[in-house]
């Protein structure tokens, strides 16, 4: 194993993943319950995962929305790190719970209209995949931070354009009366 995956999130060692259940704990939930082993566009994948995530959330106020995706944004980090242990390689394409917080910066305080949450998917997924400065910097953090900060970061980016055509079109998308 590379030097730098013998340590992970906040001292984790590799050989304290060894236990059977937590390591496949890890894999179910950094993987998002697997989706992460689509063999096409796995971040794709975990970001439509997000989507009926999003759909039980929205109900939320917003205080607790926001509350409820930043404490999930924490454990995403915590998990992204034992998971890029257990996978041996950082930000591993398999770890998509990254994406599914990403998704839900992206979604916050939006109302859950289909136009509304097919733009912030599009919108999420070409800044996740392009991203613009400084996204890529993010990237660079450890321990699983950079795992999950960078998609942060592309959702706080789309949620921006997604509330300003928020705001552009009256509050409610373009064709609707």
């Amino acid at each position: 194993m590379a030097e730098g995956f013998k340590r992970g999130l906040h001292g984790w060692r590799a050989d304290r993943l060894k236990s059977s259940w937590f390591r496949h704990a890890v894999v179910i939930l950094s993987t998002g319950l697997y989706v992460g082993f689509c063999p096409v566009a796995p971040g794709t994948a975990g970001t439509l995962l997000a989507v009926p995530l999003f759909l039980v959330l929205s109900r939320l106020s917003p205080l607790s929305y926001g509350i409820t995706v930043l404490a999930f944004l924490f454990a995403a980090a915590w998990i992204s790190g034992a998971g890029e242990v257990v996978f041996g390689e950082k930000d591993s394409g398999r770890i998509v719970i990254d994406e599914i917080g990403g998704f839900l910066v992206t979604m916050g305080f939006i109302p859950p209209l289909p136009f509304y949450v097919a733009s912030g998917f599009l919108l999420f997924r070409l800044l996740d995949v392009t991203k613009p400065f400084p996204i890529r910097r993010l990237e660079k953090l450890e321990y699983g931070c950079g795992v999950v900060a960078d998609d942060v970061m592309a959702g706080i980016y789309s949620a921006g354009v997604l509330h300003g055509l928020f705001l552009f079109w009256g509050n409610r998308p373009p064709l609707l009366p």
